[in-house]
């Protein structure tokens, strides 16, 4: 695997950790701030909906800009984020520096899965992603409860602050460490890249990728309060069980990852099966302290063990827009995490309690299983023919490649009319085949030799005639 994808990584960890990281700190924003625990959490849907809305638009603006200098520029800009949210003196500032934040984090991801794809060859994307997605994983198990314990100590603003750093030791590690990468010689057109969203399978992607995400963090988002107020922990035990889900995170994407290039499909159903599972249970044994905090350790294994493979399925059927395909999967897991806090702070502010949030991520997952049985049947037999190829990998086959095809095409045309007017001449070869085969039977018997020498003779007749009324002079 190049250096560079490890460097992306080590990026995505700072973007992860600021993402996450306010899943633990809840509480004392929505003290300092003056708002509910619900209004809290529409911070982490505000960055949600940054990512959503900048993932494609980013995408589209750099689209024919150096990869390096827009990663330099993009993570700049987070870190400039992160300042703003530390010294934001209101919620509708922090809100917005949430949403900047989002927007150069989302055009991050999108144009660093791209660059990262593009570096390891196509039985390698999910390993690869892997290891950007472990970035993730990494922010949920050092990144995220690190911010919780400052919040809990320093104040949530520490943790801004700290998050902030870490985008500058990123920006160093992407201006000394990733290449040069020169863009193609045809530079992309939109117009082209935007006909992947013409395949339902792409859509089918959107949708499993949103519906799975969501449903983990409609329960993760409040997993806080959930652990104090229902679970009856206290606060101090949330950062640990926090860094508990990362650790399932981290190993569920190391697994997901070697696993998913072999069996996409199966990952994606027994992964998203786990998380449907496991959010049943945590509604159910909710104020059970040993169930939630193994729980919260498998939510975050089986969770993570399906995000490869859905970054990978992203690419394999919108392979004819790389860009746009990391921005569409980067938008997709956004929806989730902007739908899943929504929906987890409706029924909160419905009066369902904490634990009601767990109920209705399962919903989520569950919806999600039967879109993924959706694409397989698709797959495997919804094309014509039966070949399960979709539209846009079709495209994504070079353009020469498809000139050729044409050209062959175009020949076989050709030769039939051939076929058609050398009927004659394929007799006299026919007969001059049945000569050759003589002749090989001659070669044992002598007297073959004058049959030989006739029906050659028959056979150069047409040939002689084809080519005189052609102009030409026989071979």
């Amino acid at each position: 695997m190049p250096l560079a994808v490890y460097i992306l990584g080590l990026s995505v960890f700072a973007l992860g950790t600021s993402e996450f990281m306010l899943s633990g700190l809840l509480p004392p924003i929505a003290d300092d701030m003056d708002v509910s625990i619900p209004q809290a959490g529409l911070l982490i849907s505000a960055f949600a909906i940054g990512m959503v809305v900048g993932a494609p638009l980013l995408a589209v603006a750099t689209l024919r800009l150096p990869r390096r200098t827009t990663l330099i520029g993009l993570i700049s800009v987070f870190g400039v984020g992160q300042v703003a949210g530390a010294l934001a003196p209101t919620y509708e500032i922090l809100f917005a520096s949430r949403v900047l934040s989002a927007l150069a984090c989302a055009g991050f991801w999108a144009v660093g899965a791209a660059v990262a794809i593009a570096m390891v060859p196509v039985n390698a994307r999910a390993r690869a992603m892997a290891v950007m997605i472990g970035g993730l994983s990494v922010a949920n198990v050092l990144g995220v409860p690190l911010g919780a314990f400052l919040g809990e100590h320093f104040g949530w603003r520490s943790a801004f602050w700290a998050v902030g750093a870490a985008s500058a030791v990123a920006l160093v590690g992407v201006v000394t460490r990733i290449p040069y990468i020169p863009l193609p010689e045809k530079k992309p057109e939109l117009k082209q890249e935007l006909t992947i969203y013409r395949d339902r399978q792409v859509w089918l992607a959107i949708v499993i990728t949103a519906l799975a995400a969501g449903g983990v963090f409609c329960a993760f988002s409040y997993l806080a309060p959930l652990l104090t107020d229902v679970a009856g922990l206290e606060s101090g035990w949330v950062p640990w069980i926090l860094g508990l889900f990362g650790a399932g995170a981290l190993i569920g994407t190391m697994v997901g990852g070697r696993v998913a290039d072999a069996h996409l499909f199966g990952v994606l159903l027994s992964g998203i099966t786990a998380s449907t599972v496991f959010l049943v249970a945590l509604a159910l044994f909710a104020a059970g302290q040993v169930a939630v905090i193994a729980l919260s350790f498998l939510l975050g294994l089986s969770a993570f063990f399906t995000a490869p493979a859905l970054n990978a399925r992203m690419f394999n059927v919108a392979g004819a827009a790389p860009t746009l395909a990391g921005a569409t999967t980067t938008a997709a897991f956004n929806l989730g995490n902007t739908a899943g806090p929504w929906l987890g702070g409706t029924v909160i502010d419905l009066d369902f309690g904490f634990a009601s949030t767990a109920w209705a991520g399962a919903a989520m997952t569950a919806v999600a299983l039967a879109a993924v049985g959706v694409a397989l049947r698709l797959q495997r037999g919804g094309a014509p023919g039966g070949s399960g190829r979709s539209r846009s990998r079709l495209i994504a086959k070079s353009t020469g490649g498809s000139t050729d095809r044409v050209g062959s095409g175009t020949d076989r045309a050709a030769d039939g009319t051939g076929r058609a007017g050398d009927g004659t001449g394929r007799a006299g070869d026919g007969t001059g085949r049945a000569a050759d085969g003589t002749g090989r039977a001659a070669d044992a018997d002598p007297r073959g030799r004058a049959r030989v020498a006739e029906a050659a003779e028959q056979a150069e007749r047409p040939r002689a005639a084809d080519c005189a009324a052609g102009g030409a002079t026989p071979a």
